[in-house]
């Protein structure tokens, strides 16, 4: 059994450790979980990721409840499967489906999951990052894979909902080396109903346009969306399309903040990012190296990040080997798909 120190790293050394314990068929045993947080040990969106992972793996897994900071987990050899979580939380669903997802390389049944929770939450990828960024660069390398009926869930009350479905798939070389040039901006912007009078949701994409029409000369799409919700919130999300890849920027509204600076600061975001000649922004690196270190390819981030190192400790002790190569003003991250 795999011994795995999860003080550092957060809830992504647990998430991606019991997923690559399933794709290895290798139990692991995780301590100190998320021992360095104010709160260390597992909070409600954790216990539905292990959860998850387990059920479509036929693990056995022990010291899976909130607080608990240590978990044993025994994966079964088939992976696949339905399953529907409720969180009772606004737990993240967009970090409980990042635990999923790498079982798509090795799953030779539909997996389906329903997770009832937080779609825009603080400290996790807001839902739009997942439907319109990084699930689109994976279909783009094989994973047939779909996210439906999905419902807003804010801050602290959750409620929302969606749906997860990946199909068995040929996944290839993640190569997204390379950015080229712009080629179209997208903005989805989303309030809930309770702020429709106050106009969140537009002035939110306003604060976007406004930052970027004096330096991005491209075409730009917006979608504004008032949504019923069982709490207050709001969250924007900026869609860059390049010509071999894309990169997201979002934030996500809070109480005092005004909704134009909160297009604004997605829209800083994004100008940061373009001073790089990164093919992909670090958040979405850190979230293909599972792929990337088994399947292969390369991409290129603005920086190394502690995510990124984090996630880099945990594939060497499965023996993943990721090279990394520090460049002009970017990290070139690359791997031999694995055999």
């Amino acid at each position: 059994m795999k011994q795995i120190d999860g003080a550092t790293g957060g809830g992504q050394v647990l998430r991606l450790g019991v997923a690559l314990a399933a794709l290895e068929d290798s139990p692991i045993k995780i301590q100190n979980v998320r021992g360095e947080r104010d709160t260390p040990g597992l909070r409600a969106q954790h216990v539905g990721a292990v959860e998850s992972v387990a059920a479509l793996s036929n693990a056995e897994s022990d010291g899976v409840s909130v607080g608990s900071e240590t978990v044993t987990f025994e994966p079964g050899e088939e992976l696949g499967g339905n399953l529907a979580i409720d969180m009772k939380t606004a737990g993240s669903i967009s970090l409980l489906f990042d635990a999923v997802l790498p079982l798509a390389i090795r799953t030779t049944e539909t997996i389906s999951v329903q997770v009832t929770g937080g779609t825009d939450v603080k400290w996790s990828p807001p839902i739009d990052y997942l439907r319109h960024v990084k699930l689109p660069v994976l279909r783009q390398f094989g994973l047939a894979v779909t996210l439906e009926s999905v419902e807003r869930g804010f801050f602290p009350t959750g409620g929302g909902s969606a749906t997860l479905t990946i199909k068995p798939s040929e996944i290839g070389p993640i190569n997204c080396a390379e950015r080229g040039a712009l080629e179209d901006i997208e903005i989805y912007s989303v309030a809930s109903a309770d702020l429709a009078d106050a106009d969140v949701a537009t002035r939110q994409v306003d604060g976007v346009t406004k930052t970027l029409e004096k330096t991005v000369d491209v075409p730009i799409s917006e979608e504004t969306s008032v949504v019923k919700t069982r709490s207050t919130g709001t969250t924007i999300l900026l869609v860059a399309k390049f010509e071999h890849s894309r990169a997201g920027f979002s934030a996500l509204g809070e109480p005092g903040w005004p909704a134009e600076e909160v297009g604004e600061s997605a829209a800083d975001s994004f100008l940061a990012f373009q001073s790089s000649p990164a093919a992909i922004e670090s958040h979405l690196a850190d979230q293909l190296l599972p792929f990337l270190a088994l399947q292969g390819g390369e991409v290129t981030s603005p920086r190394m990040t502690e995510h990124i190192e984090s996630c880099l400790s945990l594939l060497n002790e499965f023996d993943y080997s990721v090279e990394v190569t520090y460049e002009p003003d970017r990290v070139r991250l690359s791997s031999a798909r694995r055999t």
